[in-house]
């Protein structure tokens, strides 16, 4: 989509409040379903008002004083903020619909459903191919969903299924064959193409191949969606290769989960944010998400080594203590062991290599709470051991597993990055519920009231109008799903009801999947999946596609 189309589309949105204010529902025309009395914030950024909001079928029909009218089933919701459904724009949720050994059965995700989220965007980072894409919709379509999903088709999984793990650019037919992929995607309804460019085996490829196979989503008004190659040791020409990409394809660009990480980076969130302004003041639309935290993805320290003879990590501490055996760090084990850990093998990934030792600060050290907040590589000066000897020894000295953040990112950095009107929320998070979470982060069941509970209400940083609109009109908007993100007759009933003054975080670094408080009811195309702070059960979710 054309830049000034898109405007013309957010300022169509920006008007509907003030048509929904003269709508009007015939004499004797009952409602569905309706909230009554509520401070309805529309989602597009206007100052909140106290009114009532009509929704029949699986549409908001009304949005005013409904005095005089009935419905079948009427809420009191006075004294709650009543806004659209939170649109989650980079999540890691659906695919716990076909993980290994799951017992069968309907995709609740209460995480999200506790935080407001109605629609999961996934496959960001360059995960799903359209066989994937596909194999997820059939499951969901089996089981049922609570909350409705979109998808990006992706650079990773469709490479993978052409070329395997190969470390080269792409002959003339692989390179036609993941063209065909990227539009088979889009043809299914994507909203675009993703890419994880850190991540195996995006990161063997050049920016002339992402250039082509973006240059797919075009014709469907599709977006660019990019964990950047390098973001700590590069963060700048990262970003400024993502929104490269953008501009020679011909289309929008979106920098995922943006964060200026790790100790070389402090303070430099600023550079990126003058970066994306002159961009979209020369006409190249460019946006990015973020979830709210000081730290990115977590990790045991076991996680940082890989064996050589296995070339994966998330080693157990039985395994690389026996790997490291005869103990010192001049034996041919040892090297050996930091060589695959810090290098990867044969070049390919590993967590010590992509973020570096600056980057990683302990959150959780049971045996040895002193540890927590320390930076490795400062722990290790201070040790006068190099960092991985540090992370050796501290595996040896702690029997309980030492957790850290992967991403330490400065909090002035998360703040600056927040107030910027073309930045909007995401969790980054996983399927979270009472028995099984995937990624141990507080994301994944905190990010949405975090930003309202904490960065609102309590510090102030944006007004309540302005972070629904980044949870709503603006996700929506920009990937093109032209029903959803805003309180107007015509839009898909997706509302969230929470106390402004209760709705706050709960989880933390040692408790993740703690569920958030203050989302009061959920509401996704008209039916209530969480009501009353309970869970209903029900699974009205559906797959939503972009309509530009």
């Amino acid at each position: 989509m054309k830049i000034n189309s898109r405007l013309a589309t957010i300022a169509s949105i920006m008007l509907s409040p003030i048509l929904a204010a003269c709508a009007t529902v015939p004499q004797g025309e009952s409602f569905d379903l309706l909230l009554r009395g509520g401070e309805v914030v529309d989602g597009t950024g206007r100052p909140s008002r106290v009114t009532d909001v009509g929704v029949r079928g699986n549409k908001i029909v009304f949005v005013g004083d409904a005095k005089g009218r009935n419905a079948v089933n009427e809420l009191d919701v006075s004294g709650l903020v009543v806004a659209p459904g939170f649109v989650d724009p980079h999540t890691h949720a659906l695919e716990e619909i076909v993980r290994e050994n799951r017992t069968p059965g309907p995709l609740i995700n209460e995480g999200y459903l506790r935080q407001g989220v109605t629609t999961l965007v996934s496959g960001p980072d360059g995960y799903f191919s359209p066989k994937f894409m596909r194999t997820l919709d059939t499951a969901v379509n089996q089981y049922g969903s609570a909350l409705n999903y979109a998808f990006y088709v992706g650079h990773n999984g469709i490479r993978r299924e052409v070329m395997g793990g190969a470390q080269r650019r792409p002959t003339p037919t692989e390179l036609d064959q993941m063209r065909d992929m990227v539009r088979d995607g889009m043809e299914m309804g994507a909203v675009g193409f993703s890419t994880g460019l850190m991540y195996e085996p995006g990161m063997f490829s050049g920016i002339d191949e992402v250039v082509e196979l973006t240059k797919e989503v075009a014709p469907f008004n599709g977006v660019y969606d990019s964990h950047t190659r390098n973001p700590v040791f590069e963060m700048m020409a990262s970003e400024s290769e993502a929104i490269e990409v953008g501009r020679r394809a011909g289309v929008p660009a979106k920098l995922a989960h943006l964060k200026a990480v790790g100790l070389i980076n402090r303070g430099k969130i600023g550079d990126v944010i003058q970066l994306v302004e002159a961009s979209n003041r020369l006409g190249q639309q460019v946006v990015s998400d973020q979830y709210p935290y000081d730290g990115a993805a977590t990790a045991n320290l076991t996680d940082l080594i890989i064996l050589p003879e296995t070339g994966v990590g998330a080693a157990s501490r039985e395994a690389v203590l026996q790997a490291l055996s005869d103990g010192g760090i001049a034996s041919n084990s040892f090297a050996a062991v930091r060589e695959a850990s810090e290098k990867g093998i044969g070049g390919g990934f590993s967590w010590i290599k992509a973020v570096g030792y600056g980057s990683m600060r302990i959150v959780d050290a049971p045996d040895d709470p002193s540890l927590v907040g320390k930076n490795l590589f400062l722990l290790s000066q201070e040790r006068g051991q190099s960092p991985f000897e540090l992370v050796v020894s501290l595996i040896r000295e702690n029997e309980n597993p030492v957790l850290l953040t992967l991403g330490a990112i400065e909090e002035q950095d998360v703040r600056e990055l927040l107030v910027q009107p073309w930045n909007m929320i995401s969790s980054d998070g996983a399927y979270a519920d009472a028995i099984y979470q995937e990624f141990k982060h507080p994301r994944s069941t905190g990010s949405f009231p975090r930003v309202l509970g904490y960065y609102v209400r309590e510090e102030k940083v944006l007004t309540l109008e302005e972070a629904v609109r980044k949870m709503t009109s603006f996700p929506a908007s920009f990937l093109g799903l032209s029903d959803r993100g805003v309180l107007s007759p015509g839009f898909a009933a997706d509302i969230t009801v929470f106390d402004k003054n209760r709705i706050i975080d709960k989880s933390t670094w040692t408790d993740p999947g703690a569920y958030s408080e203050g989302v009061v009811h959920v509401i996704v195309n008209g039916k209530f999946v969480l009501r009353n702070e309970q869970v209903t059960g029900q699974t009205p979710g559906e797959w939503v596609k972009p309509n530009r």
